[in-house]
């Protein structure tokens, strides 16, 4: 479990003062997701920069130059690749044709296969994300075909997010959470992976006092937002397949062993027992809860008021 935020300057007339705090606020109300590392990327000169370091948001200073228009961020909790190795941390450097920066969040498990199949490069980067960077620049261009290809290729639990050289920001919708908005007077894009993080980053700002609209992105979507705050979108199809799957295959009860894995990992997304056992007494499938493990506030919002209409 990661959190991704960032944002868009359309109109670049958002005062430096206000950005560098909701860059900051938007950091550290995604430690709830995440405190092994922290970065941000940003273009600068022309050129994709990347500031990353193995702490916590609330510990890093976020700074970017002046003229900044788009900001994109990544809070890690580790789970492949020691975070203490700045090169396993978000966001990631890559190039197809022109510079990009690339986060995730998720989680990927088909990545050694890939690396074999596709014949990518060695690397010493052991994060299951950064597949997803090589599957881009193999194919030498990053456009919605590249992604497309991309995320069909992949197997997990995931949401990406990218940074080109020229000020684009590009989302690829799997099955982590994502909330968009749009502050139309101001001409600024704002996202959180949650509408929590954003939640709290707008009111540590000042910007819930403002108007602003959803944006609502769904699971197989590609969605691209340029400098000038025009937006495009594609599709993709995604692959169903459990994060569990290759550890309960050979039993004949499914259910049964998904469910021992699904009590045993579950910790390791910050969600307690009593919660998953609680869904799976109320009916929730197996499937259902792994794939609620990626937002762990849904699991517990949801066992809070299976215990409310209990009382009831």
């Amino acid at each position: 479990m990661c959190a991704l935020f960032g944002w868009l300057d359309v109109k670049g007339i958002v005062p430096q003062k206000v950005l560098k705090k909701l860059t900051q606020e938007l950091a550290n109300a995604s430690e709830e997701r995440g405190t092994d590392a922290a970065g941000i990327s940003y273009i600068k000169n022309g050129k994709v920069t990347i500031y990353k370091r193995p702490k916590p948001a609330h510990k890093l200073k976020f700074t970017f130059p002046e003229d900044t228009r788009a900001i994109m961020g990544h809070t890690r909790l580790t789970t492949q690749g020691n975070q203490k190795y700045n090169w396993n941390n978000h966001p990631f450097h890559g190039k197809a044709g022109k510079e990009f920066a690339f986060a995730h969040n998720g989680v990927l498990y088909n990545d050694s296969q890939l690396r074999k199949e596709k014949k990518l490069p060695p690397t010493c980067i052991e994060t299951d994300s950064y597949v997803a960077v090589q599957l881009i620049e193999k194919q030498g261009t990053l456009d919605f075909n590249s992604l497309k290809s991309m995320a069909e290729d992949v197997q997990g639990n995931f949401t990406f997010t990218l940074l080109n050289e020229e000020n684009t920001l590009y989302f690829v919708k799997g099955s982590s959470p994502m909330h968009l908005i749009y502050f139309e007077m101001f001409g600024l894009f704002v996202y959180a992976s949650t509408e929590s993080i954003m939640r709290k980053a707008l009111k540590a700002t000042g910007l819930h006092k403002y108007k602003s609209e959803p944006l609502p992105m769904y699971d197989e979507d590609i969605v691209s937002i340029d400098v000038y705050g025009n937006i495009s979108k594609g599709e993709y199809e995604s692959y169903r397949h459990s994060l569990f799957s290759d550890f309960y295959a050979p039993y004949d009860n499914y259910y049964t062993c998904h469910e021992e894995l699904l009590l045993e990992m579950c910790g390791c997304f910050g969600v307690d027992e009593e919660d998953v056992l609680l869904l799976l007494d109320y009916g929730y499938r197996a499937d259902e809860i792994e794939d609620m493990l990626m937002d762990s506030d849904l699991i517990i919002e949801t066992a809070k008021n299976i215990r409310l209409c209990e009382v009831i």
